[in-house]
């Protein structure tokens, strides 16, 4: 039980101001569960507990109560009633049974007008309760963002997966059919096997963005002319596919870059990617190298459509997406994360003639 002259906010006033603030101070008593103040009821005065403890909580997400503070003897709360005359913003419970001190809005007002160090000292205590609610509320936030977050991930990783397994399964039951031919057999387990590819790449992707910094970063001097010319003729065949030439439009430099090659190759698997999903007719891929004593500048510009507009701020996000029926919205970011990485960065434009243009530098070794 604390009296009323031992609570911080009253300590330093003096006995005739402390005999005047006991003659407009009321003690109100609260069973354990009941409400001192709800929001929206009137903001008429504040509170400073004598005994028990009391509960603040507040609706910080649609219908979702949390708890915010717990107000022991001698502390005050309803404190932002005395600075604006408005209705609740939280609410006040007793956890057990609690006594209160109630002082009135008007009347805390005339003392705080006498006495300066009072009004220093609630402004300190509403400061720091300020303070205390908005990291209650930060965690909140981030907590429900990172719900978020796993729910958009969730979300495509269950539809990338749908469409490979269901032609997996369509696949394999008209390849158990009886009259089944060898030739369609054999078409038929080149397709599972091509979708079985595509899981496990997307398998991959999600790896490479929940590891994060996690992932080792194993750098090593190599020749990019070497790398880029093993990596064009390994990814030409893919192109084709999609009716899409793949070309040199620049030679690579001979220049010495410290790279992991194969998580650099990632970056151009996902950049390819993209530009093949976005060029349904075929069309041509270009890969365009400059060189200088600091680095070497890639640039991988396809005859596309272009960045949509209502993307191009936000392309290198993870969840990003827009124009495709498939994917989880991951591949530019982790490439973003690769680049970096390898102590480069990367960026992307529309090219005046059409298409889009996606560009890295790396530092030489």
């Amino acid at each position: 039980m604390v009296a009323l002259e031992s609570a911080e906010l009253f300590r330093n006033l003096r006995p005739e101001e402390l005999r005047a603030l006991r003659q407009v101070t009321l003690e109100r008593p609260y069973a354990a569960g009941q409400d001192i103040f709800r929001e929206g009821d009137p903001g008429d005065g504040v509170y400073v507990v004598k005994s028990g403890q009391v509960v603040i909580s507040g609706l910080v997400h649609e219908a979702t109560r949390r708890s915010l503070t717990q107000i022991n003897p001698g502390g005050l709360f309803g404190e932002m009633a005395v600075i604006e005359h408005l209705p609740r913003s939280a609410s006040a419970t007793a956890v057990l049974d609690t006594t209160v001190y109630y002082i009135p809005r008007g009347e805390l007002l005339s003392f705080i007008e006498r006495s300066p160090g009072l009004a220093l000292t609630l402004l300190q205590y509403i400061s720091q309760r300020l303070r205390q609610f908005t990291q209650v509320y930060l965690a909140e936030v981030v907590q429900i963002e990172q719900l978020a977050v796993i729910g958009r991930l969730a979300r495509g990783i269950v539809h990338d997966l749908k469409n490979p397994l269901n032609i997996i399964g369509l696949t394999a039951e008209l390849a158990a059919l009886p009259d089944a031919t060898p030739a369609s057999r054999t078409q038929a387990t080149a397709s599972i096997h091509k979708q079985v590819e595509r899981i496990s790449d997307l398998v991959g992707e999600i790896l490479c963005f929940t590891q994060g910094n996690q992932a080792a970063v194993e750098l090593a001097p190599l020749d990019y002319a070497d790398f880029i010319h093993a990596l064009v003729a390994e990814l030409q065949a893919e192109t084709e596919l999609h009716a899409v030439r793949l070309e040199l439009a620049t030679a690579p430099p001979h220049a010495q870059i410290r790279l992991d090659p194969k998580r650099l190759r990632r970056v151009f698997v996902n950049l390819l990617k993209n530009a093949t999903d976005m060029m349904d007719a075929g069309g041509k891929i270009s890969l365009r190298f400059r060189a200088d004593d600091t680095g070497v500048l890639t640039e991988i510009a396809d005859t596309g459509p272009g960045i949509a507009p209502e993307i191009l701020d936000r392309l290198f996000q993870a969840f990003a997406t827009y124009g495709k029926n498939h994917g989880t919205g991951l591949g530019l970011s982790i490439c973003k994360k690769i680049v970096e990485d390898h102590g480069g960065r990367i960026w992307a434009r529309n090219d005046p003639g059409g298409g889009a243009v996606f560009a890295f530098a790396l530092p030489r070794a």
